[in-house]
């Protein structure tokens, strides 16, 4: 009997028809185990995993692989996105076996769901250094039928020693010297020839590039911006990033960024567009803005859902083969665009007879800009037309708050800086879903799909990154709602998620939580923010927004908790960007910028357009009317002699108010260091 018929999870669906007997997790299916006396066989994975549809492929559709996994286990199915409290765990676990992790993640527990083997894909024949999966199963059950107490036993010195391994890091202050170091390190790893962070495979660094140019704002590192615009050019260029549709892939299996591992997840496109849209209000440069437009476009058309959420990654497969619909061939050109724009687009896009991914084909890439715009606007449009009559992958609709949250953000911060109206609004609708569909008596819920919320519990990401970005629609919308609820959420996260013992530390799950073997508390900075950065950086914000009953509460837990990083930020820059991005903007001061005047008043207007392109990183910025009652940040400020006025502050200290936008360049120059 498969149980995952009714499932929310696009991933659990895709195994509702194996000839596993799956069980989602759930207390019944250690309840199961411990009556029968037998493992639980726990796998993990997500929809856009490639490896993991290998595995399905190879093994748990396997008539004669399911039946021994039936016969001798409890088989539980989890996806990793929708409990990433479960997955944490047992991926601490896996890491602390073999030395490595990833997905699909293969453990075998007690009934107590305490861990005893460990390990990631196993292939359906054996392979030098890797049993067959059948070989694997039937090992595990010689082992809990012959020395079932010591397999026990050991099970729980492994759970011990995990717990042991969440003791927090010490606290260690993040000073000037760790963030001039942090920027020495991540020179001394960063590669000069294609851009990015060691070697391959290569991950798009959106929050380290944050931390950098936030650096280079407030003290005017040259060698900070240059690491910044060498990757978001090299990236923009590469194969990584979609030339035809915008977005990027995951991640690079090269160096180069030359092939990507081709699914697309919103919080890799979420945190990259705010990351070139900041970038671009740094630099300037064109191409940095068109890749932050093409990004948000993505991000809109291709996953947005019919309820204003945004799903949550697009398959790396087509039809069981990876890069089906992205690759092509100087021949395929040549038919969709014909001999001469065929030749002229096979140049700009680096397709070759050779090609650079598999079978002859190539990925696009564009290292030089078109020398003919004209005709790079007509051959783009037309072999988008072209691909999207080939078939498609397919989408994980799911949509998951914290993910959300960053997509909410970033497009109120693009909309706002890149004059798109359209995209903030589509952030609102994001927001009200989330409010009106997640939060249930006060408490998020981890994910939806079509408009029904499933049952999992929200993470400390979940709090902390919907905060951030009803922080961002405050500032992109001057709503005060938008403010009051974001509060909230800060608040049960501080109530919730804290530990009362130690001072700084954050846990991803609540006090109230299901327990597990273990309380995750992982404070690195992954392809997401960690949980507790994430905290941090909304509660440093709303300190600087927020009324003088939660401002200094709000900014004094924020930097308790970047105590708690501090020695992850000097050892591992790499793993703490937005634990450094918090660390300048708090060395900022924040900076706070309060525009008053009327709502058509084209005073306040440029003042306001003038703050949003002047202000640091971090910085927070509000327009609205004068002494407004609503809004904290601009209360007790009014007009200045009847016009619109300018007032910047850096934490406890408040310039004189200003009334033209070259005054308030001025100000705001001196603020950004």
């Amino acid at each position: 009997m498969n149980r995952l018929q009714g499932a929310a999870s696009p991933y659990l669906l895709q195994h509702a028809d194996n000839p596993v007997d799956w069980w989602p997790w759930c207390a019944e299916a250690f309840a199961e185990a411990a009556a029968r006396n037998v493992p639980v066989l726990l796998s993990v994975g997500y929809a856009a995993c490639h490896w993991c549809h290998v595995m399905a492929h190879e093994s748990f559709a396997d008539p004669e692989v399911a039946e021994l996994m039936n016969r001798h286990f409890v088989n539980v199915k989890v996806d990793r996105e929708e409990r990433p409290d479960v997955d944490a765990v047992y991926m601490a676990a896996t890491q602390a076996m073999t030395g490595q992790g990833g997905w699909p993640m293969t453990c075998f527990l007690t009934p107590t769901g305490e861990p005893f083997h460990c390990g990631t894909y196993y292939p359906p024949r054996p392979h030098p250094a890797l049993p067959s999966f059948r070989q694997l199963l039937t090992a595990v059950v010689d082992a809990w039928t012959t020395r079932g107490e010591q397999v026990r036993q050991a099970a729980g010195e492994i759970a011990e020693r995990l717990r042991a391994q969440t003791a927090p890091l010490p606290e260690a202050a993040v000073t000037e010297d760790v963030l001039a170091g942090a920027v020495t390190t991540l020179l001394g790893e960063y590669d000069r020839d294609h851009g990015g962070f060691g070697g391959a495979p290569k991950f798009p660094p959106a929050m380290v590039l944050e931390f950098l140019l936030r650096h280079h704002e407030r003290t005017g590192s040259a060698e900070a911006l240059s690491l910044v615009v060498g990757t978001a050019e090299a990236m923009a260029a590469g194969g990584i990033h979609d030339q035809l549709a915008g977005g990027f892939a995951r991640y690079s299996v090269d160096a180069g960024w030359v092939v990507p591992h081709f699914e697309k997840m919103l919080y890799d496109n979420a945190l990259l567009l705010s990351a070139y849209t900041h970038a671009w209000r740094v630099t300037g440069r064109p191409r940095l803005r068109a890749v932050a437009e093409d990004t948000a476009e993505f991000l809109l058309r291709d996953l947005g859902t019919a309820q204003g959420g945004f799903a949550a990654s697009l398959d790396a497969d087509t039809e069981g083969v990876e890069g089906l619909t992205y690759v092509w061939t100087p021949a395929q050109l040549r038919e969709v665009l014909g001999p001469d724009d065929g030749a002229w687009a096979a140049d700009l896009l680096g397709v070759t007879e050779q090609g650079s991914f598999e079978h002859g084909t190539s990925t696009l890439r564009m290292p030089a800009a078109p020398d003919d715009p004209a005709r790079w606007s007509r051959v783009r449009a037309a072999l988008l037309d072209a691909r999207s009559r080939r078939p498609q992958p397919a989408r994980d609709d799911k949509v998951v708050t914290a993910w959300n949250g960053l997509a909410i953000r970033a497009l109120a911060e693009a909309g706002t800086a890149l004059g798109r109206p359209d995209w903030v609004a589509a952030a609102e609708r994001a927001a009200d879903l989330l409010l009106t569909t997640h939060l249930v008596a006060g408490r998020l819920l981890r994910a939806s799909r079509d408009g029904r919320a499933g049952s999992a519990a929200g993470v400390l990401e979940d709090y902390a990154c919907l905060a951030a970005g009803l922080l961002a629609l405050h500032q992109a919308t001057g709503r005060a709602d938008r403010l009051v609820a974001a509060g909230d959420l800060l608040d049960v996260a501080l109530a919730r998620f804290a530990d009362p013992e130690v001072s700084g530390l954050f846990h991803d799950t609540a006090d109230d939580a299901e327990q597990l073997v273990g309380r995750p508390a992982d404070p690195t900075d992954n392809a997401t923010p960690a949980g507790a950065s994430a905290l941090a950086d909304a509660l440093l914000t709303a300190s600087a927004l927020a009324g003088a009953d939660r401002a200094a509460r709000y900014r004094e837990h924020a930097e308790f908790a970047l105590a708690r990083a501090g020695v992850l930020a000097a050892r591992a820059p790499r793993f703490a960007g937005m634990w450094l991005s918090v660390a300048e903007a708090l060395a900022h001061g924040p900076v706070q910028v309060a525009v008053v005047g009327g709502t058509d008043d084209p005073a306040r207007a440029e003042l306001h357009a003038t703050a949003l392109a002047a202000a640091p990183g971090g910085a927070v910025v509000l327009a609205g009317e004068p002494d407004g009652a609503n809004a904290p940040l601009l209360a007790g400020r009014p007009l200045l002699a009847g016009r619109a006025a300018a007032y910047v502050c850096r934490g406890y200290v408040c310039d004189r108010p200003v009334d033209t936008a070259a005054a308030l360049r001025a100000a705001l120059s001196v603020a950004r260091g």
